[in-house]
């Protein structure tokens, strides 16, 4: 089961969070999986992707933000686009758009940063927008202060934090067929009432900058862990492993219908209703050609059949309403 635990340092300003996508996680890989139009995705781009859904439940949860948290990478290579929304609620999608052949061990920058000018944007989209809102977003380049790619979306998204919050962040990722995990560790704003309140400048943030030593400690720390320790070992393993001189002040763990979970807004109802908006005129030419209709939500990778009787069914029923999900006919 996907689950979320948050964590504080007793008596220090540093926070942390854990993540393992398990069930969510391979449901979104099955999906893509099962679907005859596109196929799995290749293995470096399964990593990528589960990094990023690791990551954006870890952004969505430390920032309490009601809405949509959308993460996507894209640049000029194979991997056109890589995506993953998290809700408010933990709900989480995450696809990828492959325009091209991505080598066995292909790197970030191989698969998404060719030529230099890839982006990793950062989307808050609140649920109930006020009259003339627009989501607000940040967008970073996939390169270092030095201009030197970054092959890492840790170090992306580590770049993108100290940017816009001015808090040291120390982010680790991992993710394979089954599991996709991911561990933050940040250190806390001053004066967190204050902070809140919006009355401290950036600039008192900032100047604590790589200065705390009990951050910098616990910061050490995490990042001794390994790709395979937060892959394999259970949570209450891994935080005694690395940080048992520490005490922690652990809160429940999120997991279950409260978790992380997998959710996408296509249906076969919306695919119906979208079919519908066609006309009868043009399924029965898809029909005509290929005897079945085939629509795959181009979001989650679900494929939905229509056969000439649930085509026939389709047409009997109204009203037509334009489904807001993305499907592409097969």
């Amino acid at each position: 089961m996907s689950e979320l635990h948050k964590f504080l340092f007793d008596g220090l300003p540093v926070r942390g969070m854990l993540v393992r996508l398990t069930d969510a996680w391979t449901d979104i890989l099955a999906r893509r999986a099962g679907n005859t139009a596109t196929g799995p995705y290749p293995a470096p781009v399964r990593e990528l992707l589960g990094e990023m859904a690791a990551a954006a439940v870890l952004m969505q949860s430390n920032i309490k933000f009601n809405g949509a948290l959308v993460l996507q990478v894209f640049g000029d290579g194979p991997v056109k686009l890589a995506v993953a929304e998290v809700q408010s609620d933990l709900s989480l999608r995450a696809t990828a758009t492959i325009i091209g052949e991505v080598q066995d061990g292909a790197r970030l920058s191989q698969m998404v940063n060719v030529g230099g000018g890839g982006r990793c944007a950062i989307t808050l989209d609140p649920k109930d927008r006020l009259p003339g809102q627009q989501p607000y977003q940040g967008v970073v380049p996939l390169h270092g202060d030095q201009h030197e790619k970054l092959e890492r979306l840790s170090d992306v998204l580590q770049h993108y934090m100290l940017q816009s919050e001015q808090l040291d962040t120390v982010l680790v990722l991992a993710a394979d067929d089954k599991v996709a995990a991911g561990l933050l560790i940040q250190r806390m704003p001053l004066k967190g009432e204050g902070n809140l309140a919006g009355t401290l400048s950036h600039s008192e943030n900032e100047d604590q900058i790589g200065r705390n030593e009990d951050y910098n400690r616990i910061a050490h720390l995490a990042s001794s862990l390994t790709r395979e320790e937060l892959l394999t070992l259970d949570v209450d393993t891994l935080l005694r492993r690395l940080f048992w001189e520490e005490s922690l002040l652990r809160f429940e763990p999120r997991q279950g219908a409260d978790g992380p979970r997998f959710a996408c807004t296509c249906s076969r109802e919306r695919v119906g209703r979208m079919l519908q908006s066609l006309g009868t005129d043009e399924a029965e030419s898809i029909l005509a050609e290929q005897g079945h209709i085939e629509v795959g939500c181009e979001f989650c990778g679900q494929q939905y059949r229509f056969d000439a009787v649930d085509a026939a069914g389709l047409f009997t029923a109204a009203p037509v309403v334009q489904p807001p999900a993305p499907f592409s006919l097969h």
